[in-house]
Order: structure tokens, then C-alpha cells, then sequence
């Protein structure tokens, strides 16, 4: 599937842009937000990096092709939390989820490393530049993979009405622990509704609360 090079063809009409997609508080948040955890990247990106190289043999980043606002492909960024070889072995580990999303609590894929960095979101900060470029907002949807649309249904794509996110509605009500995809769903849709950029900050810092906590990631 070359879905880097164009959009998804969505089969839903996109009758308007959701209006956080142009408004200009939302978007000096991110870029404010950018810049302050472009920064804690810089203090942290040497003793991670020496940490995932000695715990499996691979590169320190993992990239991969998301879906964003009205479909569009973007190239996300993340320290690598599994072995380098995982999507091969994506087959051999049973999907605990239930819809268009793959999880597993106890994923053998994932690194000693890996696991830490994903209970305390590390593993996450490369996406501040995705957030700067503009691919991302700070607060949004889950962005999703090109098996995951590959599969939607018309309703799924109202998703894509808004940026993906760095954190959003799934991320502070539960995390992994949400397996099923179309309770996901409803809590994207559930952000739609309710957006404004204060609701964005209180998504924010309830997101530090999560990560603090370390609750509902895995």
C-alpha cells in the first residue's frame, strides 16, 4: 500500500474542517509545547539512547506512516521500544483488542528498555517534532496506521476531523487499558464535541497526572 505518497480516500465528504484544525491558540499551544519537550528531549536523548542500544541490537528511533487530519500520511517518530525486527514477528502474537487496533498486555516484542519507556511515555517525545512540523497537534486523536484505515467504517473517519495527538481522550481515560477500538472512537468523537483550548489544557495536564502515576500503559 503506497500510502505515504497520497491521502486515504475516505468515503466520508469532509464538509468542513473541525475548527481546532485553524485556530491559532491551539497552534501556539503546540508550538509552545514543542519547544519545551524538544527540550527535555535534548537532556534525555544520550542516556536513552545508550539504554535501548545496549538492551537489543537496532536504531534508537522508529518511524512509521500515520494517518492525520483528513487523511493525510505523515512519518511519526518514536524511541524504539521493541526489537528491531517486530513488525515480522507481528504475526505470532495474539491482538487482545477488539476492532481496527493491535495490543497486547505482556507483547514479548517489547524491549526491557521498551517497556520502561512506554510506562513513562518516553518513548513518545520524538513526536514533539511532528507537533512543530504541524503533522501533530499536543491534544487530539490516536493516529492510526495504514491497517487500521484500511478497514474503516464511514463512521471511523470522523476521526480524522481533527489532528492526531500527542495525548487526548483515550490517553487520560485508560490508556492500553481500552482495547476495544470503538470505545476509542467514541472518545475522539466525544473530544470533537467538547473541544475548546481550555479543554486542551485540561487534557494536558491531566495527562501529566496519567504518566506521573504511570497508570493504564503497557
Amino acid at each position: 500500500m503506497s500510502a505515504f505518497t497520497s491521502t486515504v480516500t475516505s468515503p466520508v465528504e469532509y464538509a468542513c474542517i473541525h475548527p481546532s484544525a485553524s485556530c491559532l491558540i491551539k497552534r501556539a499551544m503546540d508550538i509552545l509545547g514543542a519547544l519545551l519537550g524538544l527540550s527535555l528531549l535534548v537532556l534525555i536523548l544520550l542516556p536513552v539512547a545508550i539504554a535501548i542500544k545496549l538492551d537489543s541490537a537496532g536504531p534508537v528511533f522508529y518511524s512509521q506512516v500515520r494517518y492525520g487530519l483528513q487523511g493525510r500520511p505523515f512519518r511519526i517518530w518514536k524511541f524504539r521500544s521493541m526489537v528491531s525486527n517486530a513488525e515480522a514477528l507481528r504475526t505470532l502474537v495474539a491482538n487482545e483488542a477488539q476492532g481496527h487496533i493491535f495490543k497486547n498486555q505482556n507483547d514479548p516484542r517489547i524491549t526491557r528498555t521498551g517497556r520502561w519507556l512506554r510506562r513513562t511515555s518516553l518513548d513518545e517525545f520524538p513526536q514533539f517534532w511532528n507537533v512543530l512540523k504541524g503533522d501533530m497537534s499536543l491534544v487530539g486523536t490516536r493516529p492510526p496506521t495504514a491497517d487500521e484505515v484500511a478497514n474503516y467504517a464511514p463512521h471511523h473517519w470522523r476521526r480524522l476531523d481533527v489532528k492526531p495527538g500527542l495525548t487526548g481522550q483515550w490517553q487520560v481515560n485508560g490508556r492500553s487499558c481500552v482495547t476495544d477500538f470503538e470505545a476509542i472512537v467514541q472518545l475522539d468523537l466525544d473530544y470533537q464535541s467538547r473541544w475548546s483550548p481550555l479543554y486542551d489544557l485540561h487534557l494536558i495536564l491531566k495527562t501529566v497526572q496519567v504518566i506521573l502515576k504511570r497508570s493504564g500503559a503497557y
